[in-house]
């Protein structure tokens, strides 16, 4: 027997993918042909240098005396020391140990002690680039880069929004944090905060690397929090019959999600970019790089006077979110496998989507031969002969 579709639930001519699935999805590393927010900008001071990871790859960020950023990985050619404890020299940055120079693209330019002449190999080069008050690293195969899909951060740079950039490490692995997000009958969690909520699902929509669902919110008890109706702009009854017509629209867009909140005269009035990047080799820790833009008013100054009020909500939520997804890590953990029992059919989706984009982990130790890094060598430059 099927399980019936939730409430407002749509075919789309989707099926049930989890029986074909792999049975661990905790074991999907993240894909690294993609464009990943390493650090926010802030982060990476001029004339400095930032030590950041990706998936257990060192890689420094550098911020030039000009204010160029960019990305190498985080070793000396040298004697492999952390190039994030060296000294930023106008364009270029120098190891702390000997003194070794290199310049953007990763080519050693200068050895202190033996000049220019006999210059070793280099050390492998991202490509980089800076939006939104986010830096930005490809981490796969640099020829990927120019044709890669970069994403749309358009609220976050329009005056007619105001932008809260919010992030933190979250012990889980990424993909739960994705389903966590999607899955908005989880509003019993946040009752404390919301009151009591129901979601009703008006739709999935289904492309080659994206997965979409639309909801609609009806409250059933409570009162409005303050942080809510600065979100929407409006007060919102208590009558249990009573349905927002504002629709929220979750979306994954691999390896991006977002969130956006319409109202009935398609006015956006929310707009969220969320990106999880892995730290670890294991993938078990995430940072979270968030945007959250909220259309600012009429009267804007109304907006940033309530401002602390909505990142004092947010700070609500994202804190119960993160607690829960960290409990379903340990859980995981605890039993050995994925033992998860999902019944709503966008997550089964989702889980799929996942799947199909990810990579599957390799054990530590296999990373040679590992395909996510078999492009990351980096060539070799010839030394003269003596």
């Amino acid at each position: 027997m099927h399980a019936a579709l939730p409430q407002g639930e749509q075919e789309t001519g989707a099926v049930d993918t989890s029986a074909s699935q792999p049975r661990d999805l905790r074991r999907i590393d993240i894909h690294p042909d993609h464009w990943y927010p390493l650090a926010w900008s802030r982060e990476v001071k001029r004339g400095h240098a930032h030590g950041v990871r990706f998936a257990g790859d060192p890689i420094v960020l550098v911020r030039t005396d000009s204010g160029k950023v960019f990305a190498l990985e985080d070793r000396c050619a040298h004697r492999q020391v952390p190039l994030s404890a060296g000294v930023v020299d106008g364009e270029s940055i120098r190891c702390c140990y000997h003194g070794w120079t290199y310049d953007c693209t990763g080519r050693c330019t200068d050895i202190p002690y033996l000049g220019r002449e006999r210059l070793p190999n280099g050390v492998r080069a991202y490509p980089c680039r800076e939006e939104a008050g986010l830096v930005f690293v490809f981490t796969g195969d640099p020829l990927r880069a120019d044709t890669a899909r970069f994403p749309s951060l358009d609220s976050a740079t329009d005056a007619a929004y105001k932008t809260r950039r919010f992030g933190q490490e979250v012990k889980c692995h990424y993909t739960f944090m994705h389903e966590n997000l999607m899955d908005m009958n989880h509003q019993f969690l946040h009752r404390r905060q919301m009151g009591s909520m129901r979601a009703r699902s008006l739709g999935r929509r289904r492309g080659e690397d994206w997965i979409e669902v639309d909801y609609t919110f009806a409250r059933e008890a409570g009162k409005q929090p303050i942080g809510e109706a600065l979100v929407f702009g409006q007060k919102r009854g208590a009558k249990p019959d009573e349905t927002q017509k504002d629709v929220m629209t979750v979306r994954t867009e691999y390896p991006y999600q977002t969130l956006r909140i319409r109202t009935k005269d398609e006015a956006m009035v929310m707009d969220l970019w969320i990106a999880y990047v892995p730290l670890d080799a294991e993938q078990r820790t995430n940072r979270t790089f968030g945007l959250l833009s909220i259309r600012r008013p009429k009267i804007p100054i109304l907006l940033d006077a309530a401002w602390p009020l909505l990142v004092w909500f947010t700070e609500r939520i994202f804190k119960e979110d993160r607690w829960i997804v960290e409990r379903e890590q340990e859980a995981h953990d605890r039993q050995g496998a994925d033992h998860n029992h999902e019944v709503f059919p966008v997550i089964n989706e989702l889980r799929a989507l996942l799947m199909e984009h990810g990579v599957p982990h390799r054990a530590a130790g296999a990373h040679d031969v590992d395909a996510r890094r078999v492009h990351r060598i980096v060539p070799v430059q010839e030394v003269p002969a003596s």
